[in-house]
């Protein structure tokens, strides 16, 4: 028998599990940080490197308290983050500023100049994350850092991802050359690559932008897989967590890649782990290139196998904000909405409120609502945006099958999936295909999986997983609805593309409006 803790970091509070190798999940903790928005400025999104590891410090304590377990007794931890997070560091990784979160989508401009740039030049690279760079990806942060930050750019000796932070900080490394690099955060978000030689060349950073120049050598650091170990905890950081010093912390990765393990993802699933945004994750032994699919990965989610992960830039943001407009709650307005049948509000929504991370990778959307009538209310929006990720998650996986991607099973990993019984019925129908929902939360549990393997308590991840990973209760696609949804799934994608592709002819898409309206009389009719 062991305990670990394993670490998640998310968009507003970390959260703690303590792990039992045979009795599972045996305790857990939060602890809360701000978020910083601007009116001002949607794009704008930081928080603050301090406040992340006070909160770490609260969570913890609280996890130990309701383990009823000693801090002693911990035998390793191992940490997830969202990501790409980003942090400009000086010589002792202290930070210069707070994080660009993975939602801070300041840098779109600077995104588009990598993407030009490196079709312009060839540069291969860029075929790996679907052909288009993002603003959520590290060196356009980065670079967007860097021109408006002139008077902090001379004390800039690298920059970290939030995982790879946490682990240095954790383990008292204070030097650039010895800071872990998760293969899994630089090789989705950086463009890092080994096949290729590592990260992009300077030169052609260099021809992005000057300001670029020496950014790949600050960049170095152990560029390892989770199976490896970062560091041992600190004697600083022991006694504030009220952990035993010199546990070993292996090198971190991004929550939803380490959700993916926890829901207990193989070979031929996709892992929808549903959130504030949508990450949807496969793992694959092969190499096969998917255009617009924003990650290809050999050892990213899994040490041994290729990792592939796309997904949608706002999902439970978007409920959050349909109720907070109508001065409710998502739970509030979601009371009913079980007796709601396909396409009955005759409402199509293109979820791009956040813009689109997969498959036309564009910040510069913004969501839209097809077929308002006067009687229509927030609630029939709501049902139609579950209708709409489930839509934009269909166009997402038809992409990865014609790649190459197996799709035996899906399984809806995450938070709201745990509580939202209509949003597992809709995907299921939406996709024709059975969805898997597993029986307990799983935030977290991918973490403890890495911190066993650092422990040395299991041999391989796939023993972890047996012993670790809950069952599923099975949501199986209902025939009428599906079919439902297979009339108007030609008319979301024509959407999709019509109006998220620059060129496109919107003005084929003159025939959605009469079929969204015949669709939804007969769904009422049907009642």
């Amino acid at each position: 028998m062991a305990i670990v803790a394993g670490v998640d970091y998310g968009t507003l509070s970390v959260r703690v599990s303590i792990v039992d190798s045979e009795r599972g999940r045996i305790g857990t903790g939060a602890g809360e940080y701000l978020l910083h928005r601007k009116r001002e400025d949607p794009d704008h999104a930081t928080q603050s490197h301090a406040d992340h590891m006070s909160a770490l410090v609260t969570a913890m304590g609280k996890a130990l308290e309701a383990a009823g377990v000693e801090g002693g007794a911990i035998e390793a931890l191992a940490i997830d983050t969202t990501g790409s997070s980003v942090v400009a560091v000086d010589d002792n990784l202290q930070p210069l500023d707070d994080y660009y979160l993975w939602c801070d989508h300041r840098a779109w401009r600077e995104a588009a100049e990598f993407t030009a740039k490196a079709h312009e030049t060839g540069l291969e690279a860029i075929q790996w994350c679907g052909g288009t760079y993002s603003s959520e990806w590290g060196f356009s942060k980065l670079l967007h850092w860097l021109r408006n930050n002139p008077d902090k750019r001379s004390r800039m000796a690298t920059a970290l991802e939030h995982c790879d932070m946490a682990a240095a900080t954790l383990c008292g490394i204070t030097k650039a050359e010895d800071a872990p690099r998760s293969i899994c955060a630089m090789g989705h978000k950086w463009m890092w690559n080994a096949s290729l030689g590592g990260l992009p060349p300077e030169e052609f950073l260099v021809a992005v932008d000057p300001l670029l120049a020496g950014v790949r050598a600050k960049l170095q650091g152990r560029y390892e897989t989770s199976e490896k170990i970062a560091g041992r905890l600190s004697a600083e950081w022991a006694a504030k967590l009220g952990l035993r010093e010199g546990i070993p912390v292996p090198v971190g990765a991004f929550d939803a890649h380490w959700d993916a393990i926890g829901a207990g993802c193989k070979e031929g699933d996709v892992v929808n782990v549903v959130g504030t945004s949508t990450c949807i994750m496969a793992i694959m032994p092969g190499v096969s290139l998917i255009q617009g699919v924003c990650g290809l990965v050999p050892g990213s989610i899994h040490p041994s196998l290729t990792g592939v992960e796309a997904g949608l830039s706002a999902t439970g943001d978007i409920f959050d904000a349909i109720a907070k407009r109508a001065a409710t709650t998502v739970a509030a307005l979601s009371e009913g909405l079980d007796n709601f049948r396909a396409g009955q509000t005759g409402l199509l929504r293109l979820t791009w409120d956040n813009g689109d991370r997969t498959i036309l990778v564009n910040p510069e959307l913004g969501g839209v609502t097809l077929g308002w009538k006067l009687t229509h209310t927030a609630q029939d929006e709501l049902f139609a945006a579950i209708e709409g990720t489930a839509f934009h998650t269909r166009v997402i996986l038809q992409s990865m099958e014609e790649g190459g991607v197996p799709i035996r099973q899906v399984i809806n990993g995450g938070g709201i999936p745990q509580k939202n019984d209509v949003l597992n019925r809709v995907y299921a129908n939406v996709l024709n295909k059975p969805v898997l929902v597993p029986e307990s939360d799983v935030t977290s549990l991918g973490s403890a999986i890495f911190a066993f393997l650092a422990a040395g308590t299991f041999k391989t991840l796939e023993e972890a997983q047996a012993a670790l990973c809950p069952s599923y209760r099975v949501v199986e696609p209902d025939p009428k609805q599906a079919a439902v949804y297979a009339r108007l799934y030609p008319l979301y994608r024509k959407l999709y593309f019509g109006l998220g592709q620059k060129g496109a002819d919107a003005a084929a898409i003159g025939d959605v409006l009469p079929a969204l309206r015949d669709i939804a009389a007969e769904a009422r009719s049907s009642e």
